[in-house]
């Protein structure tokens, strides 16, 4: 018995410690089209009291052929008809283990789909490659967004 409260106290410090060198997400990142390879949006990642993750775009990054939106026209209630700018893309993504992050979701404004959201962070803090998906994560896209502070 007594091993076994040892292990279990050095099993949950091995875990608490892991999230302590995490990378910080909290800042403003340069979200990347993962088809183009454009810049899209800047996005304002900010730490909740419950120690999850909101991305919030705060500016729409100009780039040739696009005409961006000003609402989110197809998105579900309670995002509908919402002015993009301001928009929370990103809520609940918590941190999981050293630099990863998982049960988050993210919308996309352009077309109102819901998915569910995971991420990494690098070990320097300057890259963040987030996976939107359905169900399972194979089946989603990645992009990957660069520190802009």
């Amino acid at each position: 018995m007594y091993k076994i409260a040892i292990l279990t106290v050095f099993s949950a410090s091995l875990f608490t410690g892991s999230m302590a060198f995490a990378q910080e997400l909290s800042g403003l990142w340069q979200q990347i089209d993962d088809k183009t390879g454009s810049p899209k949006a800047l996005i304002e990642m900010k730490t909740q009291a419950d120690g999850s993750y909101t991305g919030t775009i705060t500016k729409v990054t100009p780039r040739p052929g696009y005409t961006p939106r000003e609402k989110c026209v197809k998105c579900p209630s309670p995002y509908t008809d919402k002015p993009i700018l301001g928009l929370d893309v990103i809520k609940g993504l918590k941190p999981t283990t050293k630099n990863n992050y998982a049960h988050g979701r993210v919308l996309d404004p352009l077309t109102g789909k819901i998915y569910d959201l995971k991420g990494r962070i690098s070990a320097n803090g300057k890259r963040l490659t987030l996976r939107g998906y359905i169900g399972i994560s194979a089946i989603g896209r990645t992009q990957t967004w660069i520190r802009q502070d």
